[in-house]
């Protein structure tokens, strides 16, 4: 009795973790990750997720591996990724509404310690990049892409998602899909740098409401999860609460580029949840907009249908001595308030590397 009181007194997302464990663990469904590993590409489907009501952003249930491209020392080149739903029973792919994010990280540690680079390990969270709903493949710019030992290893976890179907059983795999190629001396190395919207909330009363429509706070989602200290003892949160009606939100992101000197941008990959319009980057040094990213959501039900990402062969240069924001724009077009995160996965040109790599 005590353990189904305690179940039921759980967040939507702790329940799904305690789910997805026990349906697992007994057998009632597929626990296992499938690999198939050829040339370029380097595939594997998640154990069977059950999708059994709403799960938000964040909430559904979810998997994660470690992952070699090869089991040699061989030097490839990762060009892109994709994920995408199955259906488990008629092994079909369905609506991509059931993919919340599919993160890839690297073992900062062994990999930067390979190319003699020590002085980058634990500079940032070591996430490489993260697809989501709106956003479930892409390519790099042609002639770049990141480079990695074949038997260096990335985690990979990909969440599932269910935001319009409240009245649901339905069991789903995640495809996930690593493109790479062999290095043959031409392509140029990206470094992953992960900017995003922190915005300040009252630490003695987080969730009091409504805010003053003039000030930057926010009100959190929670307060355990994407919450963090400015330095000053003021707490900020990178996952928090927006109201309906149309609104800005915008936060530097300068400290977090790190950038020395200057750096080159090529790509970047968004994240951003339901009823964000638009996020970009703003130079205020030079009071322009860098690069912008159209979000574009569905007009029937809740949900992103396309995030544009921005690539580019010749890139746009970013300079150490200019402040930079992240800015994103929300029309929550509900009827209650939502959640949402903002925040960018760029990648550079990496000068350092292609140096250690050429030579």
């Amino acid at each position: 009795m005590l353990g189904i009181v305690t179940f039921y007194l759980l967040s939507n997302r702790h329940k799904a973790i305690v789910k997805t464990l026990f349906f697992q663990k007994t057998g009632l469904v597929d626990g296992e990750w499938t690999v198939n590993n050829d040339t370029k590409e380097y595939k594997m489907r998640s154990p069977t997720f059950l999708i059994d009501g709403i799960y938000k952003s964040m909430e559904g249930p979810k998997a994660s591996r470690y992952i070699q491209l090869n089991q040699t020392e061989k030097l490839l080149w990762i060009t892109g990724f994709n994920v995408k739903a199955i259906d488990e029973k008629t092994n079909k792919t369905i609506s991509n509404d059931f993919i919340c994010h599919m993160n890839v990280d690297i073992n900062d540690t062994q990999y930067y310690s390979h190319w003699q680079l020590e002085d980058r390990i634990g500079k940032q969270y070591p996430r490489l990049t993260s697809l989501s709903n709106g956003l479930e493949n892409f390519d790099f710019p042609k002639g770049f892409g990141v480079p990695i030992i074949g038997n260096d290893f990335l985690n990979v976890t990909t969440q599932s998602l269910n935001i319009n179907i409240p009245t649901i059983f339905k069991t789903i795999k995640h495809e996930v899909t690593v493109k790479y190629e062999n290095y043959n001396k031409t392509q140029k190395p990206l470094l992953s740098k992960t900017v995003f919207i922190e915005l300040p909330y009252d630490k003695k009363n987080p969730y009091k409401c409504p805010l003053d429509p003039a000030s930057n706070q926010c009100i959190p989602v929670e307060t355990k999860n994407h919450s963090y200290d400015d330095g000053k003892g003021n707490m900020l949160s990178g996952h928090w609460v927006i109201p309906t009606r149309t609104k800005t939100y915008r936060s530097s992101i300068t400290k977090q580029l790190q950038i020395k000197d200057s750096l080159r941008l090529h790509f970047s990959a968004p994240h951003v949840h339901p009823f964000a319009t638009n996020i970009s980057i703003f130079d205020k040094t030079a009071n322009k907009t860098i690069t912008a990213c159209k979000v574009t959501n569905y007009k029937n039900k809740i949900g992103l249908a396309k995030i544009e990402p921005f690539s580019s062969e010749t890139g746009i240069w970013l300079y150490e001595n200019h402040e930079y924001e992240l800015v994103l724009t929300t029309n929550n077009t509900s009827k209650i308030d939502q959640d949402m995160m903002g925040s960018m996965f760029l990648f550079f040109y990496d000068s350092e590397l292609d140096n250690k790599i050429s030579h």
